[in-house]
């Protein structure tokens, strides 16, 4: 059943981080980020179904009040990741916001940024440490996209490659560099 538990393990952390991009994509009003929150719903419902799947095919060797509670936390976590999902949908559907959450969201000192990284770039083939994105210009790298694998959190050893999609959070006026790291100059 370690299959299971990695599963539901990476269930939970696709669904924390689903959340965290709902709300970036509402607060800058991003339709990139918000379309990456519609493809996270669907990996966390493939994980669902692969979990579930395997529960069954396990129902013999299993403890049923396990699989019982191994059938509930997948569930509450997929209900997590869809109401991440109704969260991005108000940007997907470009929902008018009312004006007190308008109101709120323009003292956020912080924003959050999907960038891909080009071959050639600064970005290419260093590490985030080696990039020192978070102490020059205060850009943190939340999670990295690479092909249809995931990186949450990733640590400074992570390697950046070209091809690579970032999602980093940090202060409004740091976009135009971390445009310029991810970008071949000419």
């Amino acid at each position: 059943m370690k299959a299971v538990e990695e599963e539901l393990l990476e269930m939970k952390d696709t669904s924390e981080l689903m959340l965290d991009l709902a709300y970036s994509s509402l607060l800058y009003h991003n339709q990139d980020i918000a379309e990456e929150v519609f493809n996270l719903e669907q990996k966390v419902n493939e994980l669902q179904d692969s979990i579930s799947t395997k529960i069954l095919e396990n129902n013999e060797d299993m403890d049923p009040d396990k699989s019982f509670i191994l059938f509930k936390m997948a569930d509450s976590i997929e209900r997590f990741a869809d109401a991440a999902l109704d969260i991005a949908d108000v940007v997907l559907r470009d929902i008018e916001l009312h004006p007190v959450i308008k109101e709120s969201l323009k003292d956020s000192d912080e924003f959050m940024v999907r960038k891909e990284i080009l071959k050639g770039a600064f970005l290419d083939g260093k590490t985030l440490e080696e990039s020192e994105m978070t102490t020059k210009i205060g850009m943190k790298v939340i999670a990295i996209r690479r092909g249809d694998n995931w990186s949450y959190g990733p640590d400074k050893e992570v390697k950046l490659k070209a091809g690579d999609i970032i999602f980093a959070r940090g202060p409004r006026e740091s976009e135009e560099q971390l445009n310029k790291w991810t970008r071949v100059n000419l």
